[in-house]
């Protein structure tokens, strides 16, 4: 247990609700015993544990109890049972301003949030520096806080929690009301903090930064534990069950994947081969109406390859089985890191802004033809998908989760995920230049 750093065991928390205030007071006094509530419940056996250093994600739709198991674990809530071990100090961002004295200044709050954590004013006094440049909402921290905008509670809530030297940091989508660049300052510092070996609870509805900072993920839904996994498996099944849950047409039908090679004879009487999909795993969105057979990718002298170097020409192509008539699909596909970042994306839509229709019986290729930007040297996942509508508004009829692995070759210098192509030129000048108006 010395490297847990959060343990949970069979946790539940059960709220009584009452229709009226008086009903409560009936129920104290009731010598029969006579129950004027209903119970809800907001955890059910809940179970996992957290390693010191790790930082783990929380996930789920609003309601299923993830603000509630934060607030057991800082020690708001109490639970109605089970068991809450914590071993170290920690700094939460539960809810916007919350630990905020709404009439002090942002540097009163400091102090305040300093001592309920139990530093002396001597050591909060080393810290205010940091805090205040990390907040940088200016004159601001000298004003009460109830004159700040939703942007700077956020930053200032979270500079005050980072910058406090935390055993565990939890936040719950704190960072959803900060800019593009108060977040990505943010999730610099995040990666500070690991490097630091501080362990991190981290709640938030944007499955890319789950996977791109997380090692492993905790899924609840309606209270339950749905899985406790590494973060592939569980943010994999989540968008699963999320696409079909918005699915409008089949959104019951699931079946095996057939990975037959494909032969066909083309209209001049070709024989044509795709290669069959080399493996399936579980996390797929799969229909009976259509059937993604093959998926592969071709240099420019149609030869297969999973090795690609930036710079040359390439296609990708889906095919698939039609099962049904359909109408208004569109095909594409997703180009991810091994964080979960997906780099780019091509679909027919996008690329065409029309639909295309099938028969039942057809066998369709759809090719994309691309240039590989140039993007950072490493293994890429790839996940194609056939789905029914517009890009705004549309049902997933089959999605094959990170299906294909590629291998990129690059060799520049590779110092970021993409590379610009561009042009540099060096001005000299005389010390007297002057610009003019």
């Amino acid at each position: 247990m010395d490297n847990i750093a959060i343990n949970i065991q069979y946790l539940n928390k059960t709220y009584k609700l009452y229709n009226k205030p008086m009903d409560r007071l009936k129920e104290s006094l009731n010598l029969s015993k006579k129950q004027y509530h209903r119970e809800f419940h907001a955890l059910t056996d809940v179970s996992f544990s957290v390693n010191k250093g790790e930082t783990v994600g929380i996930i789920g739709k609003n309601g299923s109890g993830k603000s509630t198991l934060l607030k057991i674990i800082t020690g708001v809530l109490s639970p109605t049972n089970g068991e809450v071990t914590v071993n170290g100090r920690i700094s939460a961002l539960l809810e916007l301003g919350a630990g905020f004295n709404l009439e002090f200044t942002g540097i009163q709050n400091i102090y305040l949030n300093g001592t309920m954590m139990g530093y002396s004013q001597q050591e909060m006094d080393s810290k205010v520096d940091a805090i205040t440049e990390f907040a940088d909402i200016g004159d601001f921290i000298h004003q009460p806080v109830k004159t700040y905008s939703s942007g700077m509670f956020a930053r200032l809530a979270f500079a005050v929690a980072i910058n406090v030297e935390p055993d565990i940091l939890i936040v719950d989508e704190a960072l959803s009301v900060g800019d593009i660049f108060f977040q990505n300052k943010c999730f610099k510092k995040f990666d500070e903090l690991r490097e630091k070996n501080t362990t991190i609870l981290f709640v938030s509805h944007d499955i890319g930064s789950i996977r791109q900072m997380c090692s492993r993920v905790l899924w609840l839904d309606s209270s339950q534990q749905i899985m406790y996994d590494d973060k592939e498996v569980v943010c994999s099944q989540y968008l699963n069950k999320r696409f079909i849950e918005n699915n409008t047409i089949n959104q019951n039908v699931v079946k095996d994947l057939d990975c037959e090679n494909i032969e066909i004879k083309t209209s001049n009487d070709r024989l044509k081969k795709f290669p069959k999909i080399s493996s399936v795993g579980d996390n797929n969105l799969l229909s009976d109406d259509v059937e993604i057979v093959s998926f592969f990718l071709a240099d420019s002298n149609n030869n297969i390859t999973t090795e690609l170097e930036v710079g040359n020409w390439y296609s990708c192509h889906i095919v698939a089985e039609i099962k049904t008539d359909l109408n208004n699909l569109i095909a594409g596909f997703v180009w991810e890191n091994n964080k979960g970042v997906s780099l780019f994306a091509l679909n027919t839509y996008i690329m065409n802004q029309t639909n295309f229709n099938v028969l039942k019986g057809d066998l369709v290729e759809i090719v994309f033809k691309f240039q590989l930007p140039k993007i950072m040297k490493g293994e890429y996942l790839l996940s194609p998908a056939i789905a029914q509508g517009i890009q705004d508004q549309h049902a997933m009829l089959t999605w094959l989760s990170n299906i294909e692995k590629v291998h990129v070759i690059n060799m520049h210098y590779n110092l970021s995920l993409i590379e610009l192509e561009a042009s540099v030129n060096l001005n000299k000048f005389d010390k007297e230049f002057v610009i003019l108006d």
